[in-house]
């Protein structure tokens, strides 16, 4: 913890620990105006009540980082919940672009949003760049418009808002920002955000979006059609297995970075890149067949991805 700051912030009222969709209907937690160690203790609540990988993230990586890690969450958190929880296209756009207005105050030296509070001290101390964060957004605005791709090429351009970004949030905050880790980051990070969407397909379906390029589909004799209507036929098996195919060999080019970080991270970046790479090993055990059953990681299944990261790591620092 920073010299000067106490060890835990003041707790905030019941009334402040909302989810984005209901601070907004909140006028005093909009209208309060938050301390610093108010918005940390908002971003950490945000943090660790609702992503599940927190907890681990939290224990590899150094104790130093932790609230600088919550308070780049809560901003993605909010991002998000603009895109996907609200419920209406005009008014998520809306939101969106207030987010952004509210990002350029925040780099501009002024910040009245509890996460900006919070986070405008992490991207100082760190020297974040403002363009991660809103090519995050632009992401969540994509969302918005855009509900199918044409080529893998299309999806990769998605993919380089919507996922690398917060990889090369993580390089800044544990000190890299050259151009080779960061090519690697986004070949681990695209890899992780397709092996995500094989793994909900019949998901995303629900919100009538298709990431499975439209061309790939097409050149297996398969058809959008088809996909709605949830026909696992042998052409849409050849379709997912080109897909795992794509995904698995970002993951391999994406893989080299664990070595090139100190341990702590090169743990993190091991454990989520062997996570994402058994997702589609259970994909290939199933056969492809990702419309009727999701693929998924138990906590057996995890509790081995660390054991296992652990055991590399070790071997690794032996050598």
């Amino acid at each position: 913890m920073r010299a000067g700051r106490p060890s835990e912030p003041p707790p905030l009222t019941a009334m402040h620990y909302l989810v984005p969709k209901d601070f907004l209907g909140s006028p005093e937690a909009r209208n309060h105006r938050y301390t610093p160690a108010e918005a940390e203790s908002y971003t950490r609540w945000l943090a660790t009540r609702h992503y599940e990988n927190f907890h681990v993230v939290s224990f590899l990586l150094p104790k130093r980082l932790h609230q600088d890690f919550y308070n780049v969450y809560g901003f993605c958190r909010w991002a998000d919940d603009l895109g996907d929880e609200i419920g209406d296209t005009r008014e998520s756009l809306r939101l969106l672009c207030w987010w952004r207005a509210e990002l350029k105050r925040m780099y501009a030296g002024e910040a009245s949003h509890p996460v900006f509070v919070a986070l405008r001290d992490t991207a100082g101390r760190h020297a974040l760049p403002v363009e991660p964060f809103e090519d995050l957004i632009r992401a969540f605005e994509q969302d918005q418009t855009v509900t199918r791709y044409a080529t893998y090429e299309e999806l990769f351009g998605y993919c380089r808002y919507s996922a690398n970004p917060v990889g090369r949030l993580v390089l800044h905050l544990c000190g890299y920002s050259d151009p080779e880790r960061q090519r690697l980051s986004d070949a681990t990070c695209t890899a992780l955000q397709l092996a995500n969407f094989w793994q909900d397909v019949a998901v995303d379906l629900e919100k009538d979006r298709v990431y499975i390029p439209v061309e790939s589909i097409r050149r297996h004799g398969y058809s959008i059609e088809d996909l709605f209507a949830r026909r696992e036929t042998p052409p849409f098996r050849e379709v997912m297995k080109e897909a795992v195919a794509v995904a698995r060999g970002l993951f391999l080019e994406g893989l080299p970075l664990a070595r090139r970080v100190g341990r702590r991270l090169s743990l993190d970046i091991d454990l989520f890149s062997r996570g994402g790479m058994l997702v589609l090993d259970k994909i290939e055990r199933q056969d492809y067949g990702v419309l009727a059953r999701r693929p998924a990681v138990s906590k057996l299944d995890r509790a081995g991805l660390l054991l296992g990261s652990l055991a590399r790591a070790v071997l690794a620092r032996a050598a």
